[in-house]
């Protein structure tokens, strides 16, 4: 009951001074809405992107959406955007200033922002006076992702291009120097097919060709089997290892190459950025709504404090 009375008694102070109230939450709201106007605060307009990595592989166990915040984040992709949009003029920043880097990339901090959703998706939101240049800081920054990773991947794949090209050039070396030998061995010993070459000489000399019209022929092919028919078919097959080994490569080698000369992208945008309209910084009626709470609160305050004051001496009398 005693919490009532209270609550009571308050009320009847505040519709005692509810003209006083009425001017200060008038004067609070009207003094947030001129201070929170385009003359003291300047306008943002805000533009955002979002969007999923793509044709990456995670490194260690950094999540792709991670290790491409990390790649968003990067010094060389800020300083790109800086120098584009040429920054610290558009932010004011004097070049002589004493902490002047400091200040230009404390102002790239405030208003660029990236960071990941609840669904692993990655959103960059840009904050500028300029709407135009919101929406066009949010694509360079998506271009710039994309430049740097070309170049990390051209990069490796140059070097998986030099790799096989150095293996696939030896084994066509290596083959090429069997392809001579075997050459070498047809036309001087007449060694062009070992298996069948020896199955009919082998024929034939048992068959008494050995001794006939063509004894001499059977007898010198017979002879040149026994000493280079061993090296001839070895030269035949590691020709037909070498071979495997070479189109293999050669096979490699081509995807490597079609890697090097491929332009990839690697986002997939799900929201482009867009020329916002209206303005998201500052709110004008969050401010006044609260500067109106606020001077409401502190009213109260310092009206209870008068009223306490004025009892006291009626106390004191009683007493």
């Amino acid at each position: 009951m005693e919490d009532y009375f209270k609550s009571k008694k308050l009320i009847q102070i505040l519709i005692h001074w509810k003209l006083h109230l009425a001017v200060i939450i008038a004067a609070a709201a009207i003094l947030a809405a001129f201070f929170s106007s385009s003359i003291f605060i300047t306008p943002l307009f805000k533009s955002f992107a979002v969007l999923y990595p793509s044709n990456i592989s995670a490194y260690a166990d950094e999540s792709l959406s991670e290790q491409m915040i990390q790649v968003l984040q990067s010094k060389d992709i800020r300083d790109s955007v800086v120098a584009k949009f040429d920054l610290p003029r558009h932010y004011g920043i004097d070049p002589g200033y004493e902490y002047y880097t400091s200040t230009l990339l404390w102002e790239y901090s405030q208003n660029v922002k990236i960071s990941k959703t609840p669904y692993a998706a990655v959103i960059i939101e840009v904050w500028d006076k300029d709407p135009k240049v919101a929406c066009d800081m949010v694509n360079e920054i998506m271009n710039q992702y994309n430049f740097k990773l070309r170049g990390l991947h051209k990069e490796k794949f140059r070097e998986v291009v030099t790799n096989y090209r150095t293996v696939t050039n030896y084994k066509r070396m290596e083959l090429d120097s069997l392809q001579q030998r075997s050459q070498e061995l047809g036309v001087k010993y007449g060694l062009l097919d070992y298996p069948n070459q020896t199955r009919e000489v082998m024929r034939a000399y048992l068959s008494g060709g050995g001794s006939g019209s063509r004894g001499g022929e059977v007898n010198r092919l017979k002879k040149n089997l026994e000493e280079k028919g061993g090296e001839r078919e070895m030269l035949s097959n590691l020709m037909i290892a070498i071979t495997k080994d070479y189109s293999a490569f050669k096979l490699d080698y081509d995807r490597a190459v079609l890697d090097l000369n491929r332009n990839y992208t690697y986002v997939n945008v799900l929201n482009k950025p867009f020329v916002a309209d209206k303005k998201g910084y500052p709110v004008r009626w969050v401010i006044v709504v609260v500067s109106a709470l606020a001077s409401l609160f502190l009213a109260v305050v310092v009206i209870g404090i008068i009223e306490s004051r004025r009892k006291r001496p009626e106390v004191q009398t009683t007493v």
